[in-house]
């Protein structure tokens, strides 16, 4: 499967199923949102917000799951370690799919983040392969675009499901898309990292090539910022389920404005697209960061006068805002992280995917947890976060102001 074919897959169909196999997180994390109460009726959960432990575990597995397939993909190649994650991901979709217990589910839903690791983590590698600076960037943000039109209409698919049966055919479909991504890949993606580019697997190398990221200023700075943004983006996922449906009872109108959401953040992917080749990566984050501490902290002032229930429309106003700054970030910010990283970019591509989601999942699910009828935690936290993004990246700069300012 690792020999060279005399073909390659257009630019376009290259974007197209490197998204789908991005996708498939999406996926399997928004469809659920409308499932959530019924999943916690039938499991026996006695408190709401532990639904949201559905979603959490989905992405600890995936923070544990990567650090394993980027070192191993340097050493075998991409491919293998793909389908060994497809394998995983439908295991973990049959053990939810089939279980009794809200236990049996979260260990299900843990398998299915480490196995759907695979796809994510050395997606991002063979892009790399590819691809590097502001030319990753665009790849990035046209994926993203793709990519956006998941969440867009996941939960509508997931309530389409609900309409005729129940939650368990929701995963049955996961392993359908799984399957047929999987044949995709295998017959049309060659590999992306030649033999002689390949590195013994050694425990050594992985670490050496961990000290290289954590101690490298900009890679770290940039992975920890990822994380920061995820977390917050995480906590909104978490806890959007219960705003729009029980806070706001908007019932089965949740899907679509929870798409209006998606399409602001997937809108922003594509402009980031334009862009980044004119602006420049660093530029656009730094922008856009700012205008997304300033406008939370409005948000906040505006959730804090009105209890926590401030009109529809005003929290809707704000999402899309907030959420188009935080689709400008996404692609850019694990660019940046991954630019010095081109010579281990199956490690890099692990420890920064994985540092970042470990980073993500406490945060993310410490703010769905707070969730207590109000939108006023989930905005706190986008306030705190971007604040402390914004310290990490002014520290991230600080040496190159410093040999400025000798100069």
């Amino acid at each position: 499967m690792n020999s060279k074919p005399n073909y390659q897959p257009s630019f376009a169909e290259f974007v197209i199923l490197m998204a789908m196999m991005t996708s498939i997180i999406a996926l399997s994390i928004d469809a659920m949102l409308p499932a959530l109460p019924q999943i916690g009726n039938d499991l026996g959960v006695l408190e709401a917000n532990n639904n949201q432990l559905i979603l959490s575990l989905l992405f600890l597995g995936l923070a544990v799951g990567q650090l394993v397939y980027g070192p191993i993909s340097d050493s075998v190649g991409r491919k293998r370690p793909i389908y060994v994650g497809f394998v995983l991901f439908v295991s973990g979709c049959l053990l939810s799919m089939f279980s009794h217990n809200f236990t049996l589910m979260l260990v299900g839903r843990l398998l299915q983040g480490i196995g759907v690791a695979g796809p994510r983590a050395v997606s991002t590698a063979m892009i790399r392969d590819k691809f590097e600076g502001e030319g990753m960037a665009k790849v990035m943000s046209y994926i993203m675009t793709v990519f956006i039109l998941v969440p867009m209409l996941a939960p509508s698919y997931g309530q389409m499901i609900l309409a005729f049966s129940n939650w368990r055919w929701i995963f049955a479909s996961y392993i359908v898309l799984a399957v047929s991504t999987m044949t995709w890949f295998a017959l049309r993606q060659p590999e992306t990292l030649n033999l002689e580019q390949r590195k013994p697997f050694s425990m050594k190398r992985i670490l050496r090539a961990a000290k290289e990221v954590i101690t490298h200023r900009i890679a770290i700075s940039y992975t920890l910022s990822a994380g920061l943004v995820s977390g917050a983006f995480l906590g909104y996922l978490n806890s959007s389920q219960q705003i729009f449906q029980a806070q706001y009872g908007l019932g089965q109108r949740f899907p679509l404005f929870f798409a209006i959401v998606a399409l602001s953040l997937g809108g922003a992917s594509f402009v980031n697209a334009q862009l980044v080749m004119r602006f420049g990566m660093k530029r656009l984050a730094h922008v856009a960061l700012r205008g997304l501490a300033i406008l939370s902290f409005l948000a906040l002032a505006m959730s804090l006068l009105q209890g926590g229930n401030p009109p529809f429309w005003q929290v809707m106003t704000y999402f899309m805002t907030a959420f188009f700054c935080v689709g400008i970030l996404f692609g850019n910010l694990n660019a940046i992280a991954m630019q010095p990283l081109g010579h281990i970019a199956g490690i890099g591509s692990a420890i920064v995917g994985s540092f970042s989601t470990f980073i993500s999942v406490p945060i993310g699910t410490y703010i769905g947890l707070s969730y207590n009828g109000t939108v006023t935690p989930m905005i706190l936290g986008l306030t705190i976060l971007s604040v402390l993004t914004l310290g990490v990246l002014w520290w991230a700069e600080g040496a190159k102001r410093s040999l400025q300012a000798k100069a």
